[in-house]
């Protein structure tokens, strides 16, 4: 092909259209020119942001949240805020006193849907406790004259350290007055939501019954006497049949539900047995129920085993601890909770440590075995 050329002599007058230059070509080993970014301390300061400034907000409306008992502001930690209200209660200054800070959502006394549980009828408290009711009372176990005679003769002229046995509970003569007394147990149960319960109870899901065995308690745990497992069907036969200590569970506005003595008790009497579910203590790290029961000490810790009686329970889930810091509040306890291996399970029972009058609240030390619950705000 003939190229152009504008000096050319046979060129057309009429043609004067030009070829444009290529732009020159970029060396390849050059690289393009770098491109202006904005740091991100520059892109930080222009944005705006919503999420740190919507904490801000909320802990600045909070800042000055006080206690509705007290008036203070001050322990932060130990302040709860209502989920409803907003409003704020120290837990030493809310009645009863709350030990540890609970889990999930939270309600003050005047926002909660609790209501007043009425008396119960005298039918419904036997029912309750899944009692029959007997038209006479039943006769006492006494040993006659003879058998008391052959005893004496059997016994040997020997000096023995005489050993310390359970007391059976001695019930309330007046079976009006034990109507009564079940009657403010029963009460106090309902309110809370809590099914009566006169044994351990083993739920799927928790720990099994297989998993409750003496032998794998840390140093051994001591066997309960023949005599003394006697003394202890003898009561539950009595608990059965509607014959119970002579005990009434009151509420108290600083302490809560607590127990109280409605006649005189002896020195090592069989009060009651610790009932709930059992379960592993691994799976009630969290839990924020305080009337949880050791149950088990094992080496291993993942094989240790608790009675929890936030949903079955008898009268020994209101009885109350002592501040174990204050030497005052040492000298309130009158029963003690002792570990036991009953055929080869282990029980917890709770026992008398004195004689104990009307009219007296029963307390007992939570930190028998561990030392680790927290005590410093019981009164």
């Amino acid at each position: 092909m003939a190229t152009w050329n504008a000096s050319s002599p046979k060129a057309s007058p009429c043609s004067s259209r030009r070829r444009t230059k290529a732009p020159a070509r970029r060396p390849s080993s050059e690289s393009p020119p770098p491109r202006k970014m904005k740091s991100m301390a520059e892109i930080m300061a222009k944005s705006v942001p919503v999420v740190e400034q919507e904490e801000e907000e909320d802990e600045d409306s909070y800042s000055d949240a006080t206690c509705e008992k007290c008036g203070s502001g001050e322990g932060d930690d130990e302040l709860l805020l209502c989920d409803k209200c907003d409003r704020g209660f120290h837990m030493k200054c809310l009645r009863p006193i709350v030990v540890r800070v609970p889990i999930g959502p939270w309600l003050c006394v005047d926002c909660s849907d609790q209501r007043p549980v009425r008396r119960l009828s005298q039918k419904k408290i036997l029912h309750f406790f899944r009692i029959e009711k007997q038209s006479h009372r039943t006769d006492k176990l006494e040993l006659s004259q003879e058998e008391t005679r052959k005893r004496r003769r059997s016994c040997s002229l020997t000096v023995k350290k005489r050993r310390r046995k359970l007391l059976p509970l001695v019930p309330s003569e007046d079976p009006d007055r034990r109507l009564a007394q079940m009657g403010t147990l029963a009460t106090a149960l309902t309110a809370l939501g809590i099914k009566y319960s006169d044994g351990l109870n083993y739920v799927p899901g928790m720990a099994p019954r297989s998993a409750n065995q003496s032998k794998f308690e840390k140093g051994g745990m001591q066997v309960l006497s023949k005599e003394d497992l006697e003394t202890l069907e003898q009561c539950q036969s009595m608990y059965r049949r509607g014959e119970c200590p002579p005990l009434v569970v009151v509420f108290d506005p600083l302490e809560g539900y607590t127990v109280e003595a409605d006649g005189p008790i002896k020195d090592l009497t069989f009060i009651a047995e610790y009932t709930g579910d059992v379960d592993y203590l691994k799976n009630r790290e969290k839990d924020d129920c305080d009337s949880i029961m050791t149950l088990l000490l094992s080496e291993d810790p993942s094989k240790t085993l608790v009675i929890c009686p936030d949903k079955f329970g008898n009268i020994s889930r209101f009885i109350n601890g002592i501040n174990n810091h204050n030497p005052f509040a040492k000298k309130k306890q009158n029963c003690k909770c002792v570990r036991y291996s009953i055929n080869g399970e282990c029980r917890v029972l709770l026992v008398a440590t004195r004689d104990i009058s009307k009219g007296e609240r029963l307390y007992y030390d939570y930190n028998g075995y561990e030392h680790e619950y927290p005590t410093h705000h019981f009164l």
